[in-house]
Parts: C-alpha cells; structure tokens; sequence
C-alpha cells in the first residue's frame, strides 16, 4: 500500500553479525507512526461520498477508480475507518466461499446458523414485525386486526383465529458469512475536490517533532542501548 511509503523512517541500532561498529544503525519504516480520521470529520457529509465497493475490488481498484493513482488506496482505507484491511474489507465471492469451507466445513455450508424474522405488516400497512430480528425456530406471533386474531401457532385457531406465513427464516452459515460481506461493502470515500488537502495534512502529520532522537523531518533515530548478545 501507498501508504507505507509515506511512513516516516527510525534508525534503529544494528545488531545484524557483520556490523562494522556499534554505531551501525539500520533504517526502518516507523509502523508505530498511525494515522486514523477524526470521527467528528466522518459526519461531515459535505467532504465525503457514499460508495459500494465493486466485487473483486481491493482498495487500489476504487483509488484508481475516484482517484486517477492505485497508489492512493490508503486514502480509500483511512477515509473508510479501516483498521484491519483483512477483517474490514469485503472479500471476492471465491475467496468468501473458501474461507466459509475452511471456517464450516463443505457440509457445514448449510448448517443453520440462526433463525430471525421477516417483516409482518397487518392489513393497513403498518408494520407488526421488524425484519432481522433473532429468535428461536418456533418463534410465534399473534395480533389482531379488523375483528380477527393472526397467528402462526396452528393450536391458536378457530373462530375469529386466522393463520399466518411462518414469520421466520432459517440462515445458513454461508447465507451468514455472505450477509456479513456485504455489509462491508458500504463505506466513505473522500470527494475529490478535498484529495490535496487530504494528502497536505497526511504528509505533515508525518513530520517528526524537535527533539534529540530527530534528524530531520522525516528520519528519527532511537537510542543505542548497548545490548551484548550472548
């Protein structure tokens, strides 16, 4: 990613064997060096859009996309609140399946992984019962409506008692996993009109403070500790 290239170096003290002295430093990316967007900024609608990322799509596809540089796929992750791009992001449908084998088991694949519910609406329209809703498999329901009782339990009928659909869906492990995916799919995208600004402030966030161990804006070097291997 691009944006390890924009990480600031440390100088760390060699303990490679064939150093030539105990002044010998190596140059190192400075992983500690982090940068997450203020999370007042993401609800600032006016500086970002709305975006589903494509299947197949990794994030230097959408940077190439709204962007014009796959090398700017770190502004697609930071403006997304991503942190753990292997967790975060959404998977290609192959690599989904694959996992959810490995994870269930070929036979495991349709295992039921829960039950919830579908949406009950009554003869005006008005909503009875909200959809996604987890509840065991003999989930049952009742309301009433212009003089008549609705219901999915069978035992409940009779006079005035009418019965209902099912209200509840079983969803398979890989139905689940697949909903997870997608789910991942809606993210924040910086419009481009705020790109430089973006990278303005990145590239100074970057910039070492004063002190004893900076070398310059973008090189620090840590203390030599002076361990002896055994």
């Amino acid at each position: 990613m691009g944006y390890f290239r924009e990480l600031p170096t440390l100088r760390y003290p060699s303990f490679l064997s064939d150093k030539n002295s105990s002044l010998d430093y190596v140059d190192a990316k400075n992983l500690f060096r982090r940068v997450k967007l203020r999370e007042d900024l993401q609800s600032i609608i006016t500086l970002f859009d709305k975006y589903e990322i494509p299947e197949g799509f990794r994030p230097d596809n959408v940077a190439e996309e709204l962007y014009g540089s796959d090398g700017l796929d770190y502004v697609v992750v930071v403006c997304a609140g991503i942190v753990n791009i292997r967790d975060e992001w959404p998977l290609s449908n192959q690599d989904l399946y694959e996992y959810s084998v490995t994870k269930y088991g070929l036979s495991g694949l349709t295992d039921i992984k829960f039950y919830e519910t579908k949406q009950v609406k009554d003869t005006s329209g008005k909503i009875i019962l909200e959809k996604g809703k987890r509840v065991n498999q003999n989930f049952k329901i009742a309301y009433y409506d212009g003089g008549i009782t609705y219901t999915n339990d069978l035992t409940k009928l009779g006079t005035n008692v009418s019965s209902i659909d099912n209200p509840v869906n079983a969803i398979s492990n890989y139905e689940y996993e697949t909903i997870r995916n997608e789910e991942k799919r809606n993210i924040f995208v910086l419009k481009r009109g705020y790109l430089q600004q973006f990278l303005d402030d990145f590239k100074e966030i970057m910039i070492y403070d004063e002190s004893t161990q900076r070398i310059d804006d973008n090189t620090a070097q840590t203390e030599n500790l002076n361990i002896s291997m055994p």
